[in-house]
C-alpha cells in the first residue's frame, strides 16, 4: 500500500508516525513534508495540487490522507481533484471542509440542524461589529476563513475587541473575510475527535489543548502549547450525551445536505451549565492534539483510512490506549507574534521514553534547529495523568534553544 499524507507540521509528524506503524506497513510520502518527516516518508516532487495529483497517479498511490486543512480548500480542493483522478482521499470536499474554512457557514449548519451552539451574528464592517457587540462583554469575535488557530479572540472587555478587530478589519491579518461576534460560552473545553465516512463514525480518544501562550492561560491564543488525551477525560454518561447531541446529528447532518464527508472531524465543545455546546469544527485532526492522542492508537490506522476513503469504516482494525497522553510544546523566541529561526536545539538525544514530534525545525550544519513558532512537541504517556505528566514535562525539560517557551501547566491546570 502507498500513503501520500499532506502537510508539513507537528500534527502531520504524528499521523505519518502511526501510519509507519500500522500493521500492514504501508510505503509512505509526504507533501510538501519537513526534514524530520522524511526520515519515516520519502519526498514528493510536485510544485501545486494539480501537479500533485498527477505525481500521484504516476506512482500509484493507494490513498492521500489530508493533514493540512489549506489544501482542501484551496484551487478545486484537494479531495475533489482526488476524486476526479480516481484516488481514494481521506478529507472531506471542499464543500464540506467549508465547516471549518467558514465560521459562518458553520454557525448556520449548527443552526439548521439543531446542534447546541451559542448565540452569533455575521459582521461586514468594523461599525456592524462593534453594533453586534452591543457593550455586551466577554464576547467572542472569530474571523470567518482560515487563520493557523489565531482567528478567534476571547475578548474580556472593549480594549481587547478593538484591538482585534483593528487587526482584522482594518490591517487585514488574515486577508478579507467577515467577523462573526459570538456568544462567550463558559466551562471546561474539550476535542472530540471522530473519522467519518458517509454516514458511519468513529470516535477517537477525546482531548483538551492549552490555547494561550503563558501559564495560567495568560497571554494571547496560540495554534496550541500542549495537550492532555485519555479515554476517561470525559465521563461515559457526558460522552454519550455528546455524541447523541452533536456528533450524530453532525453526521446526520451532513448527509442530510448531501455533502459525503469522508475524514477526521474535529469538534471543539465547551461543557457549560446547560450541557454541551459546539464551538467550532474543524475538517482534520487537531494540533497538539493529534500528537496527544496518535500514541494512544494501535491496529492498522493505514488500512482504516483507505477503508474509510472508500466509504466504509471498521472499528475493529483500531484499539485505543485506556492510559493517559500528555504532549508539550516548546516555542521558539517570539510566539505567537512572531518567531525566530536558526536557533540549535540542544538535547535530544537525551530525551527516553517519549516521543519527540517536529513541528518547525530544519537540518543546520548536522543539527537541529527552529524553523517556525511552534518547534517540537514532546509527548509521554502513562497508565495516570499524573504519571503522563510528570514523565512528559521531565523529558520537555532536557530539551532547549535559545529562547525556548514552554508552559509548565499543561496536563496539570484544570485537573489540580
Amino acid at each position: 500500500m502507498k500513503i501520500l499524507v499532506v502537510g508539513k507540521g507537528g500534527r502531520e509528524h504524528a499521523l505519518v508516525r502511526a501510519l509507519s506503524e500500522s500493521a500492514s506497513k504501508p510505503e509512505l510520502f509526504c507533501f510538501p513534508g519537513s526534514e524530520a518527516i522524511f526520515e519515516l516518508a520519502k519526498p514528493v516532487d510536485a510544485d501545486g495540487l494539480h501537479s500533485l495529483v498527477g505525481w500521484m497517479l504516476g506512482q500509484g498511490i493507494d490513498l492521500c490522507v489530508a493533514g493540512e486543512e489549506s489544501y482542501l480548500v484551496k484551487e478545486e480542493g484537494l479531495a475533489n481533484l482526488c476524486e476526479a483522478a480516481g484516488i481514494p482521499c481521506w478529507g472531506p470536499k471542499k464543500e464540506a471542509a467549508q465547516l471549518e474554512a467558514s465560521k459562518e457557514f458553520a454557525k448556520i449548519f449548527m443552526q439548521r440542524h439543531g446542534i447546541p451552539t451559542g448565540w452569533a451574528k455575521a459582521t461586514e464592517t468594523l461599525e456592524e461589529a462593534r453594533e453586534a457587540i452591543g457593550g455586551v462583554y466577554p464576547t467572542v469575535l472569530k474571523f470567518d476563513g482560515l487563520a493557523a488557530g489565531k482567528g478567534v479572540a476571547v475578548c474580556a472587555d472593549e480594549a481587547s475587541a478593538e484591538e482585534f478587530l483593528h487587526e482584522v478589519c482594518t490591517e487585514r491579518r488574515f486577508g478579507a473575510g467577515r467577523v462573526l461576534v459570538e456568544e462567550c460560552l463558559v466551562g471546561p473545553e474539550v476535542s472530540v475527535f471522530a473519522a467519518v465516512s458517509g454516514p458511519e463514525y468513529v470516535i477517537f480518544t477525546p482531548a483538551r489543548d492549552y490555547k494561550r501562550i503563558g501559564e495560567g492561560d495568560a497571554g494571547p491564543n496560540t495554534g496550541g502549547m500542549g495537550a492532555v488525551a485519555s479515554r476517561v477525560l470525559v465521563e461515559p454518561e457526558l460522552m454519550e450525551r455528546i455524541e447523541r447531541e452533536i456528533v450524530q446529528p453532525t453526521v446526520a447532518g451532513l448527509e442530510k445536505d448531501g455533502l459525503g464527508y469522508r475524514g477526521f472531524l474535529y469538534f471543539g465543545l465547551m461543557l457549560t451549565a446547560e450541557g454541551p455546546k459546539i464551538i467550532e469544527y474543524n475538517c482534520r485532526f487537531g494540533d497538539p492534539e493529534c500528537q496527544a492522542v496518535m500514541p494512544l492508537v494501535s491496529g492498522d490506522l493505514a488500512a482504516f483510512c483507505l477503508e474509510g476513503a472508500k466509504g466504509s469504516l471498521d472499528a475493529g482494525r483500531l484499539t485505543f490506549d485506556e492510559g493517559w497522553s500528555v504532549c508539550v510544546i516548546l516555542a521558539s523566541a517570539g510566539y505567537p507574534a512572531s518567531s525566530r529561526n536558526g536557533d540549535v536545539i540542544r538535547g535530544l538525544e537525551k530525551v527516553e521514553g517519549a516521543r519527540v514530534y517536529h513541528s518547525g525545525t530544519k537540518r543546520q550544519e548536522g543539527a537541529w534547529a527552529t524553523n517556525g513558532g511552534r518547534v517540537l512537541a514532546v509527548v509521554a504517556g502513562g497508565a495516570s495523568r499524573e504519571e503522563a505528566v510528570e514523565k512528559a514535562h521531565a523529558e520537555a525539560a532536557k530539551v532547549d534553544f535559545e529562547g525556548s517557551l514552554r508552559r509548565g501547566d499543561v496536563g496539570r491546570m484544570h485537573f489540580e
